[in-house]
């Protein structure tokens, strides 16, 4: 440690671990001890730590042994300690009232100290330095037991049982203390004061920090020099700190470290009182002969004398807990106690500076700004914010800067936002305080953050950047103490550097995420309004179209931002609301931006209605007006001339948005509170009336001519885009534009000859039409003529929809599919919920062949692999329309969906959805899992049914065209069977409720197995035989019982198909051998523990059962596979066939329980000579429990041979198990039932 001055007090490195106890020594008069390990060194070059935090934990130095015994004697003269000592004048305390009670001298030696230290500590009631007091008067009695109490402090901070007792210390060195504690330690629960739960423990840590401090700071002037507690203490921490028990290697790095930080403090004031007497001695030297006091000279001598000796004591102590807890413990494994060395370095080189603030210890920091727990690195950047925030600190990190700064600007990608946002901050001082060390590409790096999705990072990253771009050239300057009102000019400068910016990094396409970033630190300048607008209005500007679209953007931001308070949409937030001061800054806000931009407002409008893009996000900042305001500040007029630029906008552009956003402000508008709702609806009558009428004359005009020019269908369609856009918003009705809407989509469905871009906004008019006309009717009073009325108008539609989904468009089939499929599900039996009863003629249900188009339509446009997109976008579709496309997918499955659950659709049309689960799992996957679970609430039996119609369904046109020969073995046959594996798993654990679900599965799908037989004379197996591998995919959600009727109920329906003799079909052997009841599937256990499936069993099985420990201590040798711990998903399993592997990566839970068996008089083994198959005896339950007998299976073979010799052995053990279930009693049963097994829902 090069700024600490070595002292005597340096431990000798040949010093022998053995040395005599501490408290002999110090009874002879001997040396002081104090602990500094003997391996330790302050100096570490770079190069040699570069590659140090990779193996992080290897020179932990965790061993406790002989050679690691800290109690290497200090040499100090007996003659100047008794010197020093006669100067130290004792502090006379008397124990307080209700303090600690004075310990009995006479108390015996082997009786250990009490623990009113550690209980007051804990409790934290008392005040500290009265609590350091009361210790330091019981230690000024009787110093053996004080101090044998402060160390039994630190030892029972530590959590640990044992004590510390007279003897112990007299006789044994520290490491042979520290090794018998750590065989007294109780290690059963793993937590210790520092990190135990409950209340009583959350404040331990700060009061323990606490005492630690206040212990230093009352025997600075005291004990702090006295060689005994403070040595011996120093020499015990650094001891624990070395040990290999967590608790003790936390709490007393925790207690060495603030230990230092309370000497480093003591230290900072013993320098300033050695300038302080410099300046002193020499103010007295400077004076005259006559004048100067020589008495005054020799005492201030006298004091520097004993103020430098005090300095080397402390210095000595810092060495000893620098070398012999900082450098081996900031590289611990745990990363707490990194945390706690980084933290604790931090504060040394800001308080003591002078000292610590060198490269020689600057080097830690940087190294562990590399570490890979996150609050190790947090601690680091914390600490070096702490320096570089320090105007005077600042040059003396140059090198350290130039060294780790790559490091800090990466940190910037830190994965933990906390840490990067910490980072970019510390990034800020540095810019601030070391001008020109950050290169543009290191800045460069940054920009991108303030499009983060985290809100903190890019705000951090927002400030970076306007420290760095914007700060320099728009500088607020400081008049009289009071910031000056910024400048036009500097805000202008402002804005066009914000526009330069976005547009010329092209880092993303939205401003507002850039505003959003940049509004913790520039809201003052991005609400600026005045500056904004009159940048946009100027008529002499230079700026172009993208930059136009780019400051509109700006405005429109910000005002949503004052406006609304929240980020904008995708931005996360940790906030859950404002608080009333910044509410108030909101309203405020609020009404400024409107008393501004209301009278604007109609001349952007004017300036740029001729183009959507900028005229559409103008539209929406009414949306964040006070529209009172307008009555409030008598700013009618402005009104008018905002309602004829909208009918202007409206008349002259046909773009959605443009006409959404339109609509949009007129509805605000239209409201009756508002005193000028009048003059709005008026407005708003005659926009309508212009479009109608101008609707009527080119209506007929089509109608009449066969043949129309594009401009006159341009027109058409825009008519109908903006009647459209505005029937959503706003009631059309008493307009009646469903009549002539309607002819035109007849002569469309009938002629075809009315274009595409005309049908479109005219089907939605109509469905707008309908949906006004059903608000209309909904009252009560509604006459049975209206309700007819509007149903044959909802049925005539239907019809219309229905043909248009045959179109040749496929932008008319998905329109036509999206209206129809909202009309069906609001005129569904669910209109009539909530007593609305006199709405039932309005039920419409859907007739065979609508429902059969709508699954054909869902089956071609929904279901079709990437390279069946449609051919008119092109072979090499941009990304972002790939995207598009799939929403627009989604959007189509969502709908036929919510028409099945909403029972619209019969449910066997899910059928046709179920069957595409597991191949399109990527892109419908969540919207298939939710109508599968939502139909499963609705009708168990009925859901169950309808998967294994798909499956069916699947098998069927499988086999039509590949026909049954080798079908099992195709890539197509292992899709469905992965798909019947995903159903399999959707049933879930509740095997009770499924029981009589499954059991039906399978015996539909034995009878669809074998409903066509091979034809006569010929010996082939029947063409839906492979089915049956499918089912096996649910035999491990059977129970034993259920199993065996299966079984009876396959053999009966075999009975009826010839079959070779001697010669069995694979697909009905694989299938027995998934229903043997002894076969080790998925099934409940009283234990709860899943084992995999087909394990390896070596050695031989058990015999005798009756003296064996209960069954969560049995044993079985499994190859490799150690035992799966009690409701755990994430066990290790050992090597298996490949199709149990597959069958266990998607099956989480359908590693079955081992079942116990009935016990047997002596093990029976399987007639196969190979390893497949043993025969294993498992002790019972409980002891009314009949044992159960199980076979693991761990291989399947179709070799003709092991095929009969799987046969024999089920025929054996089925007997057996008839046997068993015979005396099975039922509280097995119910065990067997209510035990769920594993699930890995995620699978599903």
């Amino acid at each position: 440690m090069p700024t600490l001055r070595s002292s005597s007090r340096l431990p000798s490195p040949s010093s022998p671990s053995s040395v005599s106890s501490p408290l002999q020594q110090r009874v002879a008069g001997g040396p002081r001890a104090l602990s500094a390990s003997s391996s330790s060194s302050g100096h570490v070059p770079y190069d040699d730590r570069d590659s140090d935090l990779a193996s992080e934990g290897d020179n932990d130095s965790l061993s406790t042994g002989e050679g690691s015994d800290f109690e290497d004697s200090l040499r100090r003269s007996v003659k100047k300690r008794a010197a020093k000592r006669l100067r130290i004048a004792p502090v006379a305390k008397h124990p307080k009232k209700g303090s600690l009670k004075v310990r009995d001298r006479g108390r015996k030696e082997s009786e250990p100290p009490a623990n009113d230290l550690f209980d007051a500590v804990k409790a934290a009631k008392s005040d500290m330095q009265s609590l350091v007091d009361e210790w330091l008067d019981s230690y000024k009695q009787d110093q053996e037991a004080g101090f044998l109490e402060l160390i039994n402090f630190f030892i029972r901070s530590c959590g640990c049982k044992g004590t510390v007792t007279p003897e112990m210390f007299k006789k044994m060195s520290n490491s042979e203390i520290i090794r018998h504690l750590t065989e007294q330690f109780n290690e059963d629960s793993g937590d210790y004061p520092l990190t135990a739960p409950g209340p009583s423990w959350k404040k331990f840590q700060d009061s323990f920090c606490e005492f630690v401090r206040t212990l230093v700071y009352q025997c600075q002037y005291s004990l702090l020099y006295d060689g005994f507690p403070m040595d011996n203490l120093i020499s015990l921490l650094t001891g624990l700190s070395d040990s290999q028990v967590r608790a003790f290697r936390h709490t007393s790095t925790l207690a060495a470290m603030k230990l230092m930080t309370s000497l480093v403090r003591v230290a900072l004031q013993l320098s300033l009182h050695k300038d302080n007497n410099q300046r002193q001695y020499e103010a007295e030297r400077s004076k005259g002969p006559g004048q100067r006091a020589p008495e005054r000279l020799e005492s201030l001598l006298e004091k520097r004398k004993e103020l430098q000796e005090h300095q080397e004591e402390i210095e000595g102590m810092m060495n000893a807990l620098f070398r012999g807890v900082f450098v081996h413990r900031y590289r611990d494994v745990l990363p707490e106690i990194r945390a706690i060395c980084i933290e604790e370095i931090g504060s040394w080189m800001l308080s003591y500076s002078t000292s610590f603030l060198t490269d020689s210890y600057l080097k830690y920091i940087g190294w562990t700004l590399h570490d890979k727990h996150r609050e190790v690195r947090l601690k680091c950047l914390k600490a070096l914010k702490g320096l570089y925030s320090n105007q005077d600190l600042v040059a003396r990190l140059e090198l350290f800067t130039s060294r780790f700064k790559d490091r800090m600007v990466s940190m910037v990608m830190d994965r933990e936002y906390d840490v990067a946002v910490e980072a970019v901050r510390l990034l800020i001082l540095l810019l601030k305080n070391m001008e020109g060390v950050l290169t543009n590409s290191d800045c460069e790096s940054i920009y991108p953050v303030v499009y983060a999705s985290n809100r903190a990072l890019a705000s951090a990253a927002g400030e970076f950047l306007y420290w760095k771009f914007f700060y320099p050239e728009c500088e607020t300057r400081m008049v009289g103490g009071r910031e000056r009102r910024r400048s036009p000019r500097s805000q202008r400068i402002f804005f066009q550097l914000l526009l330069s910016f976005f547009v010329e990094s092209e880092l993303h396409d939205h401003a507002a995420y850039l505003v959003d970033s940049l509004w913790d630190c520039a809201s003052s300048q991005l609400k600026d309004w005045e500056s904004l607008t009159s940048l946009l209005l100027e008529k002499d500007q230079n700026l172009g179209d993208v930059q136009e679209n780019t400051l509109i953007e700006i405005l429109v931001s910000s005002v949503r931002q004052a406006s609304e308070g929240h980020p904008p949409v995708g931005r996360v937030t940790g906030r859950k609301g404002l608080t009333s001061k910044e509410r108030k800054i909101q309203a405020d806000d609020k009404v400024k931006l409107t008393e501004h931009l209301i009278p604007l407002l109609p001349q952007l409008l004017a300036k740029f209605s001729a183009d959507a893009e900028k005229v559409a996000p103008l539209l929406q900042l009414l949306n964040y007006f006070d529209l009172n305001i307008y009555c409030t500040r008598r700013l009618e007029k402005h009104l008018e001339l905002f309602l004829q630029q909208l009918q202007e906008v409206v008349v002259k552009h046909a773009e959605p948005a443009v006409l959404e956003a339109g609509a949009h402000a007129l509805y605000l508008l239209c409201n009756p509170e508002f005193t000028f709702f009048g003059r709005v609806d008026f407005a708003r009558s005659q926009l309508v009336d212009l479009l109608t009428d101008r609707f009527q004359q080119e209506l007929e005009e089509l109608l009449q001519s066969s043949f129309l020019d594009e401009d006159e269908v341009y027109s058409l369609a825009a008519t109908l885009k903006r009647l459209s856009a505005f029937y959503n918003a706003h009631d059309l009705t008493r307009w009646e534009l469903y009549e002539p809407c309607y002819r035109l989509l007849q002569k469309a469905v009938d002629t075809g000859e009315v274009p595409r871009q005309v049908i479109l906004p005219a089907l939605t008019l109509v469905y707008f039409s309908i949906l006004w006309t059903l608000t209309h009717v909904s009252g009560s009073d509604a006459s049975q003529k209206q309700l007819l009325s509007l149903k044959g108008r909802m049925v005539a539609f239907s019809e219309l929809c229905q043909s248009c989904l045959s179109d040749v468009d496929p932008e008319i089939q998905e329109q036509a599919f999206v209206l129809l499929s909202d009309l069906l599900l609001i005129f569904s039996p669910q209109m009539i919920v909530g007593g609305r009863e006199f709405l039932r003629p309005l039920v419409f249900f859907p007739e065979a062949t609508l429902q059969s188009e709508l699954a054909s339509f869902l089956m071609d446009h929904v279901f079709i692999q990437p390279g069946e997109l449609g051919s008119g976008a092109g072979d090499s579709l941009e990304d972002h329309l790939q995207i598009e496309q799939l929403h627009q997918r989604r959007r189509l499955l969502a709908g036929f969906c919510k028409l099945l659950l909403y029972g619209v659709l019969e449910m066997e049309a899910a059928s046709d959805v179920f069957k595409h689960y597991n191949k399109f799992y990527t892109d419908y996957g969540d919207i298939i899992k939710e109508t599968l679970t939502r139909a499963r609430q609705i009708d168990r039996s009925h859901c169950s049914r309808i998967l294994l119609l798909s499956l069916k369904q699947l098998y069927t046109e499988l086999l039509q065209e590949q026909g049954p020969e080798g079908l099992n073995e195709l890539t197509a046959f292992i899709e469905i069977r992965d798909l019947a594996r995903r159903f399999a798993l959707s049933f879930g654990p509740q095997q009770l409720q499924n029981r009589d679900l499954l059991v039906t599965l399978h015996k539909e799908g034995i009878k669809f197995s074998l409903s066509e037989l091979p034809t006569a004379g010929s010996s082939g197996q029947p063409p839906n035989l492979a089915f049956l591998e499918l089912l096996s995919e649910f035999s491990p959600r059977l129970f034993h019982q259920d199993k065996q009727l299966l079984l009876s109920y396959l053999e009966k329906c075999l009975q009826r198909v010839s079959q070779a003799p001697g010669r069995q079909w694979a697909p009905v052997t694989n299938y027995r051998h998934s229903l043997s009841p002894l076969d080790n599937a998925v099934e409940a256990s009283p234990q709860g523990h899943s084992r995999s499936k087909r394990r390896r069993i070596e050695g031989p099985s058990r015999q005798n059962e009756e003296d064996i420990s209960p069954p969560q201590e049995e044993s079985l040798q499994l190859s490799s596979s150690p035992p799966v711990p009690t409701l755990t998903s994430t066990a290790v399993k050992s090597r298996q066939p490949l199709e149990a592997l597959e069958e266990m990566e998607e099956e989480g839970g359908s590693e079955s329980e081992i079942p116990q068996s009935q016990h047997l008089p002596g093990p029976q083994r399987s007639r196969n000579s190979g390893p497949q198959h043993f025969h294993t005896l498992h002790p019972p339950s409980t002891p009314h429990l009949g044992n159960r007998l199980t076979r693991l299976s761990l291989m399947e073979e179709e070799e003709e041979e092991e095929l009969a010799i799987q046969n024999e052995s089920g025929e054996e053990w089925q007997e057996t198990y008839k046997q068993q279930s015979s005396h099975s009693s039922p509280g097995e049963h119910w065990l067997d039932l209510l035990d769920s097994t594993e699930l890995n829902i995620e699978d599903f």
